[in-house]
């Protein structure tokens, strides 16, 4: 009878534990995220969005260490240094991509027609990396985190996968289709990513070495929005579900099935809890 009432106060401490930690790291997205997006609205019309959006991008990295540590009270060891993820991603994300266009362009989807100015590499190169480090804190950083905190990583994956679709529906272009495409081939695989290396640089890279390579170096629309001239000039013709339609290739099947093939070798290595299983580290 001792026996079983202990096990049941442990069990009610855990739960409280773990809603305890979920409140905090909610209330740590909510002091980073409004000052983040708020400075972003306040530069917008006033200056370069790259100048905007480098802004917001450090003020929700730096919101996002101190909240940690401060109202969370842990250590963000998931933004430890991690030059070599990062760079693993980066590859990993322009070779997917390029993937992508190299099964289009076999099926007679996608024909190059020819290049443009290299210098289109440089403007490219920082938006794409500062993008993805905004984004993949929001959805990876806080609310995976704090969903798999909860529920563990595969509701982590499964909340902020389809909240990254849906994030998507207001872009130019958008369709039901495009959203679901995006939360398989990227927030299953960015998702996975995360909780397989249990680093945000990972996923970071993969994102960046994406967009990257979708607008400043095919010059295709990146989530339905053109940003900039690419690298190669080309045209995109055929079936909307091959070719992704105005949205871009991110919303063709073979982005989908391009996509799932590294999602599936990250979701092996996944583990079911998040490898801080209290994810509330004392900070010595």
């Amino acid at each position: 009878m001792q026996a079983e009432l202990s096990r049941k106060r442990r069990r009610i401490s855990h739960v409280r534990h773990k809603l305890i930690a979920f409140l905090l790291g909610f209330a740590n997205l909510l002091v980073a995220a409004a000052p983040a997006v708020g400075i972003q609205v306040l530069l917008r019309g006033r200056l370069p969005d790259l100048v905007g959006l480098a802004a917001g991008t450090a003020v929700l990295f730096i919101l996002y260490i101190a909240g940690s540590r401060w109202i969370e009270r842990r250590k963000p060891v998931e933004l430890a240094p991690g030059g070599r993820q990062i760079l693993q991603g980066f590859v990993l994300g322009f070779l997917l991509f390029a993937c992508v266009m190299g099964i289009l362009a076999a099926c007679g989807a996608y024909r190059v027609s020819g290049a443009t100015n290299w210098r289109t590499l440089a403007f490219g190169l920082p938006l794409a990396l500062l993008a993805a480090i905004f984004e993949e804190l929001l959805f990876r950083g806080f609310l995976f985190r704090i969903f798999a905190i909860l529920g563990g990583n595969w509701v982590g994956l499964a909340v902020t996968a389809g909240l990254f679709g849906l994030a998507h529906k207001a872009n130019p272009n958008a369709t039901l289709f495009s959203s679901v495409a995006i939360a398989i081939e990227a927030g299953i695989l960015l998702g996975a990513a995360y909780a397989a290396s249990g680093s945000l640089w990972l996923p970071i890279g993969i994102h960046a070495g994406w967009n990257f390579t979708e607008g400043s170096v095919f010059g295709t629309a990146v989530s339905g929005t053109h940003q900039t001239t690419g690298v190669l000039t080309g045209n995109l013709h055929g079936p909307t579900i091959l070719t992704g339609g105005a949205f871009g290739p991110e919303a063709s099947i073979v982005a989908i099935a391009v996509c799932l093939v590294p999602a599936i070798y990250y979701l092996y290595r996944m583990p079911n809890l998040p490898r801080s299983s209290s994810n509330r580290q004392s900070i010595s």
